[in-house]
Order: structure tokens, then C-alpha cells, then sequence
């Protein structure tokens, strides 16, 4: 009788210990489980490197931790679509929970390959994902891809240049045209530049090698400085634009910080760290079961605050504008 008492108690014990295993203690979300979401960063930019800053913090804010209750799989596409497609592929083909996509290109590849499967994709960095076709609208996706959208403060760079280059009368934008957030930044500054009277000359490229020809281009034709977007093709070989400009004499003025300690004279840059941060929530929030991306609305940065490089300010004679004392001072090479 008693061993009969002792066997069921030690059975009590193992059941209640095998429960405890498989519940956790203090875990994420209604099981254990060890989650694996892809992420495929189109290129090493730094905009696109703080987007995937902000990405781990904001999957921290929801719990979760890579090693611990999720693994991610980084992959950097190195700027060829290509390479992003079959990234994706892989990804969609291992079943992952969730991929994350920094920049359009990548966000494009990753909805492409998953779409099929319903495999969620959380995007940041993307301009326009409307014109992308990742969603149906921004105030609610209607598909498996949902995330961050950084529009640019377009009125407020152009209202800066014109600050820094009274007597300027051109603005030279060099764009890829198989982006379509390039494509929807250059609209937009269009239809801002004559109000603060300015002509745009823009030059679309195709790929990194006319990047250098296109900026020469662009200085041959009388532009009075460069304005770049977050065109990864362009910022990528940002070297070959800062050169052609630097024999010129005219400044390159960039879209985000990072461009700046790279060399450009000035911008009024999103936090990018913080859209990523934003996106990250997203994720958590749907690895948790607590978001579908369909019914959600993507998440829109559009308030900059303004950097200026000071070592290229004195290089080009340039004096920084009595509105812009209080700006982030950097110097080219500082740490970002």
C-alpha cells in the first residue's frame, strides 16, 4: 500500500515537473516556443544600420531577446535585389514565424516570397509602401506586410538649403529609378522647390556604377548643391557624389544624420534608431498573437530635427545660418 502511495507520488511530481517545462516561468506570449524571424537589411547604410538598431530594442520592449525565446536570422542583401530575393525565398521556404525587412527593396523581395505561405512581414524604412504595393493603405495594410514608414521632411530640408544658399537657384537630385520611395521623394520635392524658389535638375541612375557619372553630370550642369534621399543606391556609393562635389565646390546635403558624419554638409534627419524601435514593437506585438498585420496601420515617421557638419561648413566657406546655432554639430568620421 504505501510503495502504491509513493509510486503515484512520484508520478504527481514528474507530471507537475514535465507542466512547468513546457508552461515556463515568466515567459513571452501563451507558450515557450523559441520563435525564428529572418531579417534581410537591403544594404550597410546608416539609417538602414540604425533601423535594425532600433528593431532589437523595440523586440526587447515586447519581450523578446534573440538567444533566449527567439533566434534571428540577419542577412545583409549588399544592395542587390537579387540576392534580397533568395534571401527571402530561404526564409519563406524554412517557415519562419516572422521576417523583418529594412528598406523597400527588401520589404518588396520579402512579400514576394511570402505572400503565398502567409508568412508575416514587418517592414521599416519604407518610403511609400502604397506605390511599393506592400499594402493597400497606410491607415490599414489589408495584407501580410505591415511596419514603419520615414517620410522625409522634404519642406523642411528645402526651407534649410535656402537658409544655407540664399543666392541658390538649383538643386541637383541624383535618384535610382527602380526605387520607388526615390521616385515618390522626387514628386514631392517638385512640387515643394518653387515655393522657395528653386529649379530641380534630377538624374535617375540604374545601378552603383552611374552613380559617379550622374553627380559629375549634375555639377556639369550648373546645379548650386546636391540633395540626396535615403536612395540606397545613391547612399551607398555616397563616396562617388562627395567627390564630384568636393572639385566643384558645392555642397551635398543629406537625408539623415549618418550622411552627415559621412560628409554631407547638413539635414534634418529622422531618428532612425527610433523607427526601428516602432517596427520592433510591431513585431513583438504580432509574434504575441495580439496584432494581424492586415487590420493594422503602418506607422509614419515625419518630424527631423536638424545635424550640420561643421568641419565641411568651414571647407566650403559656408556660415552656418542664425536659425541653425542650436542644431546637432558633427564633424565628418565623429562617432554616430
Amino acid at each position: 500500500m504505501k510503495k502504491t502511495i509513493v509510486t503515484k507520488l512520484i508520478a504527481t511530481m514528474v507530471a507537475a515537473s514535465m507542466l512547468f517545462a513546457m508552461t515556463g516561468c515568466g515567459s513571452t506570449g501563451s507558450d515557450s516556443e523559441v520563435k525564428t524571424i529572418g531579417v534581410i537589411q537591403f544594404t550597410t547604410v546608416p539609417s538602414l544600420d540604425n533601423c535594425y538598431t532600433g528593431f532589437l530594442k523595440g523586440l526587447a520592449d515586447e519581450g523578446f531577446e534573440d538567444g533566449k525565446n527567439i533566434k534571428i536570422d540577419f542577412q545583409n542583401a549588399n544592395a542587390e535585389v537579387s540576392t534580397a530575393d533568395t534571401e527571402a525565398q530561404t526564409m519563406a521556404q524554412k517557415k519562419y514565424d516572422l521576417i523583418g525587412a529594412i528598406a523597400t527593396p527588401a520589404a518588396m523581395s520579402a512579400y514576394g516570397a511570402c505572400k503565398a505561405d502567409g508568412i508575416p512581414v514587418v517592414f521599416t524604412a519604407v518610403s511609400d509602401p502604397v506605390s511599393a504595393q506592400l499594402v493597400n493603405s497606410l491607415d490599414k495594410s489589408g495584407t501580410i506586410c505591415t511596419g514603419s514608414s520615414d517620410q522625409l521632411p522634404l519642406e523642411a530640408q528645402v526651407q534649410m538649403i535656402r537658409a544655407f544658399l540664399p543666392e541658390a537657384k538649383k538643386i541637383g537630385i541624383l535618384y535610382t529609378t527602380s526605387e520607388p520611395n526615390s521616385i515618390t521623394d522626387l514628386e514631392h520635392i517638385k512640387e515643394i522647390a518653387p515655393k522657395y524658389d528653386f529649379e530641380i535638375e534630377a538624374i535617375g541612375v540604374t545601378n552603383s556604377s552611374e552613380v559617379a557619372t550622374g553627380a559629375e553630370s549634375l555639377v556639369a550642369a550648373g546645379v548650386d548643391c546636391i540633395n540626396n534621399f535615403t536612395d540606397n543606391n545613391v547612399v551607398n556609393n555616397l563616396p562617388s557624389v562627395l567627390q564630384a562635389t568636393t572639385k566643384a565646390g558645392i555642397p551635398v546635403f543629406g537625408s539623415e544624420e549618418g550622411q552627415v558624419y559621412d560628409g554631407c554638409l547638413a539635414s534634418v534627419s529622422i531618428d532612425y534608431v527610433a523607427l526601428g524601435e516602432e517596427t520592433g514593437k510591431i513585431a513583438g506585438k504580432i509574434l504575441k498573437g495580439e496584432l494581424k498585420p492586415e487590420d493594422s496601420k503602418i506607422y509614419t515617421a515625419s518630424e527631423g530635427a536638424p545635424f550640420i557638419n561643421t568641419q565641411v561648413a568651414d571647407s566650403l566657406g559656408i556660415k552656418i545660418p542664425a536659425e541653425y546655432e542650436k542644431s546637432t554639430m558633427v564633424t565628418t568620421g565623429s562617432n554616430k
